[in-house]
Parts: structure tokens; C-alpha cells; sequence
């Protein structure tokens, strides 16, 4: 899966909308209702990192591969950054696209998360 087609799945996910954040930050960040799940890096060095929420679990077992970083500033909350898409199994990136996601809906007030359509 390459960046574009990764962007076109985080904006079909149910009520995720795209915010673009200029210098400093430079990022396109997906969200659902304001809580973030996913984002990009549009500037360089880096640019088109993709970071996404995983369990503690993955955190550890994702960081220990090659292209895989804690995601600066947001490590501690178990977000990692994908240096390049491609390189990760499309199937497994999109199983833990989802994973964040789901997350990111359960920390909503329960009449919001009544009103989004079940994505698996």
C-alpha cells in the first residue's frame, strides 16, 4: 500500500475528516470527532511518515523492526511512525489502521459512538 492509497482509507473510515497543520507541525492528521488516530509528516526529513495508536503489546513488537519508530512526542501513549508505508504487509497495516481507529472512537462520549456506523 503506498501513502495515497493509505490517505484514501484513513478518509473512508466513518466520520474521519482530515485536518492539514502547518510549520511547525506539518502534518496531515485523521481524526473522528477530534480525537486523533492517525497522521502523516508532510515535511522533510521525514516526509509521509505515518503514525497511528497501538497496544502496548505491538508498540514493543513493532518498534524492534527496522523503519519502525516510537512516534516522537507521542511514544509514551504507544504510537508508532512507519518511515515508509510500503515496506509494511497491506493487510497488517490496515489491521492496525483500524485497531487505532476503533480506539480513538471508544474514547468518545458513548451517545457519539452510538451515532458511527460499526467499521471492521
Amino acid at each position: 500500500m503506498n501513502t495515497e492509497q493509505l490517505k484514501k482509507l484513513c478518509l473512508s473510515l466513518p466520520g474521519a475528516v482530515c485536518k492539514e497543520l502547518a510549520a511547525p507541525g506539518n502534518l496531515l492528521s485523521y481524526s473522528i470527532q477530534g480525537k486523533k488516530f492517525a497522521y502523516f509528516k508532510t515535511s522533510k526529513p521525514q516526509q509521509w511518515r505515518f503514525s497511528l495508536r497501538v497496544t502496548a503489546e505491538r508498540f514493543l513488537e513493532l518498534t524492534d523492526q527496522p523503519g519502525i519508530n516510537p512516534a516522537r512526542y507521542m511514544h509514551r501513549f504507544h504510537w508508532v511512525s512507519i518511515v515508509n508505508v510500503s515496506t509494511v504487509d497491506e493487510d497488517y497495516l490496515t489491521e492496525l489502521l483500524l485497531w487505532s481507529y476503533h480506539r480513538a472512537v471508544q474514547t468518545l462520549p458513548k451517545r457519539a459512538q452510538k451515532l458511527i456506523p460499526v467499521q471492521k
